[in-house]
């Protein structure tokens, strides 16, 4: 088996973020269920974006997200997927190149816009996201390059992509590549809501194919279908070689085989929760591929997240390098 050239290849959706600030009142009148993730059309994100306040562009994207700060903390990263040959997919390639991360995808032509999402931060920190896929859509098998994914060490794939029924094939065709190149393969969850529209599909897809899996405490739980966290602990640890499970101020724990480790939160003023469990991947993968002990990847894991909700925005905006020490 070849050194491989990556330590972390990102697959997933490629998305512009939009974060404005909103009282709690505003998404009542929008009807939006505070703290999480509805997909919109092209009409929903124009008459949303029209009564947003001021607010901030950047590249985002769940596994965009964690490629930036992985490579932030000196991994060699890639990334996979789709925007549109227009104004907000120059923004995109531009902004992830320039993190440092490697790019090949090419833009759709001819097809819908490059995805957006339309983020509302309330007062309390809690995010409320809109998105429109937009070109994300037309991501399938055909835009997994398998050549790229065998270069990786991991391969990290995104739960938010599992909606169009393209990509779930194509999570499928990158997760044989990778395993066929001795490669291991990653997923997130992303969203309990996003587990419950594809429980089944997700459920084979973690216990057939994936190596690494990331999920916070409500994604565990549905995933599994139970209250009972211990029980849910349980589940994963049959299913998958090793997970890290994120439990918000309550910090994180890891299980792998038998072991288990209980890692702590890293105290932080919590202005936006956009992104730190993107964030949380990031340092957990970046210190996995310096071979670092399981209570150490937490570690960085926790590091990365309380950085990413210390500020608007879910890329880093401080030395991450110098933070993990």
């Amino acid at each position: 088996m070849t050194s491989p050239a990556l330590d972390l290849l990102g697959i997933g959706n490629a998305i512009v973020d939009v974060l404005a600030r909103a009282e709690d009142a505003f998404l009542a009148s929008q009807g939006m269920a505070k703290g999480t993730m509805t997909l919109i059309d092209a009409a929903a994100a124009e008459r949303i974006y029209a009564a947003m306040g001021p607010g901030v562009e950047s590249s985002g994207g769940s596994a965009g997200n964690t490629c930036a700060a992985a490579a932030a903390l000196g991994a060699r990263v890639g990334y996979l997927g789709k925007v549109a040959d227009d104004a907000l997919g120059t923004v995109f390639a531009h902004d992830i190149r320039a993190a440092g991360v490697r790019f090949p995808s090419a833009p759709l032509a001819n097809g819908a816009p490059t995805a957006r999402c339309l983020i509302l931060v309330t007062p309390d920190g809690q995010r409320t996201m809109n998105t429109f896929l937009g070109a994300c859509v037309a991501f399938g098998p055909d835009d997994v390059d398998g050549a790229e994914v065998a270069s990786a060490a991991v391969t990290y794939l995104e739960g938010y992509l599992f909606d169009p029924p393209a990509a779930q094939a194509a999570f499928r065709k990158a997760a044989q590549a990778a395993h066929a190149a001795g490669r291991k393969v990653s997923l997130t969850l992303s969203d309990p809501f996003c587990v419950g529209r594809h429980r089944s599909a997700f459920r084979a897809f973690v216990a057939e194919e994936s190596d690494i899996l990331f999920a916070n405490e409500a994604e565990l739980l549905s995933l599994y279908e139970t209250e009972d966290f211990a029980a849910a602990l349980a589940a994963v640890r049959q299913d998958v070689g090793l997970a890290a499970v994120t439990r918000s101020e309550k910090g994180s724990i890891v299980v792998a085989g038998t072991e288990t480790v209980e890692v702590a939160a890293v105290p932080t003023k919590v202005v936006d929760t956009t992104g730190a469990g993107d964030a949380y991947a990031a340092g957990f993968l970046a210190a996995h591929a310096k071979g670092l002990a399981l209570a150490e990847c937490g570690r960085w894991g926790s590091v990365a997240a309380a950085e990413a909700i210390s500020h608007f925005g879910a890329r880093p905006q401080a030395d991450l390098k110098a933070l993990v020490g």
